[in-house]
């Protein structure tokens, strides 16, 4: 999927379109996390070109629940490996569980070389019933991608129910909260500096190699 919006006021040209991988670790389909991740991504392609590639753990769960070491893993979810550690920006995104992210996201992750996500800008995200799992952001996301070295970027995204609307015959979900589409443009706008030099010193070592 790729977006070429560009806002008004945007005064730089990106080398080339944004890498963006974006994690659902929900389990279940329909989901409010992949809503959330696509709100996310529709928003960030308002403001900077980008390409996206999502990938649900629940469509590829399967493949890896049983692996314990990476080469036991198959093409397709090595395919995906490779993807989250060639980003330009990782969207990592959780349903709440059991007070912390599901088990299979954090199974993925296990596999992510440990020093592939140095300095790589990360959106973190999370759902949950009520507000008071929001601190998931804080107690559970960015400690594990503070082990990664990433760049988590200053403000999460943290969604409960009331935020979504069932649509398509309760087939999907969809954001339609107004402060939660005001929580995703703020995240996006405190982090576009951070994300911006990232891309800048990346196109640099590219440039030089």
């Amino acid at each position: 999927m790729q977006h070429g919006r560009v806002s008004p006021d945007q005064h730089r040209t990106e080398a080339r379109p944004l890498r963006v991988v974006a994690v659902s670790g929900t389990l279940s389909s329909p989901s409010k996390t992949d809503a959330l991740v696509d709100a996310i991504v529709a928003a960030l392609a308002d403001v900077l070109p980008v390409e996206v590639h999502v990938i649900r753990v629940s469509e590829i769960g399967p493949a890896f629940a049983g692996a314990l070491t990476r080469d036991q893993l198959d093409a397709t979810v090595e395919r995906e490996l490779v993807a989250i550690e060639t980003a330009d920006l990782l969207i990592a995104a959780s349903p709440v569980y059991r007070a912390s992210f599901t088990g299979l996201f954090k199974h993925l992750f296990d596999f992510v070389e440990q020093y592939a996500l140095v300095d790589v800008p990360v959106l973190l995200a999370a759902t949950g019933g009520s507000e008071r799992h929001a601190l998931i952001l804080e107690h559970s996301l960015r400690p594990l991608f503070g082990f990664f070295q990433a760049l988590t970027l200053p403000l999460g995204v943290y969604a409960h129910s009331s935020d979504f609307t069932e649509v398509g015959g309760a087939s999907k979900y969809e954001v339609t909260a107004p402060l939660l589409q005001e929580r995703i443009r703020n995240a996006i706008a405190r982090g576009l500096p951070l994300i911006r030099s990232s891309l800048d010193e990346k196109a640099r070592i590219e440039r030089s190699l």
